[in-house]
């Protein structure tokens, strides 16, 4: 192949490449998480307060309870974890209140009585 049209190949496949990466990063619904990897992810930032069956609380890491590495929460995660945590006798109820981010952009979640409110 005659070196022109290998660099001509070379050029045209990196801006196509260069075109296809752009357009992954324009905007969806939402504020958050317009990169289309992360379009169809939810993410739970929120402070936790357990209730001990004796009455004293104590703040709850719902993250420790995520496997290794991971860090996407949603709605229905964090209220497995939170049936865990209350079945299991270690807090009698959870409330709390934080932000959703989603593809519908940001939210408002609270857990009252240990359960997860969008």
């Amino acid at each position: 192949m005659p070196p022109a049209v290998l660099s001509a190949c070379q050029i045209t496949a990196t801006l196509a490449l260069t075109a296809w990466m752009i357009t992954g990063f324009t905007p969806l619904p939402g504020r958050w998480l317009r990169w289309k990897m992360f379009c169809r992810a939810n993410f739970t930032i929120i402070t936790l307060t357990g209730t001990t069956r004796d009455g004293c609380t104590e703040p709850v890491n719902v993250y420790a309870y995520l496997s290794p590495g991971s860090f996407i929460l949603g709605p229905l995660q964090l209220q497995t974890i939170i049936d865990y945590l209350t079945a299991n006798g270690r807090y009698d109820r959870i409330d709390g209140h934080g932000r959703l981010l989603s593809e519908h952009g940001e939210q408002s979640v609270e857990v009252r009585n240990s359960r997860v409110v969008l």
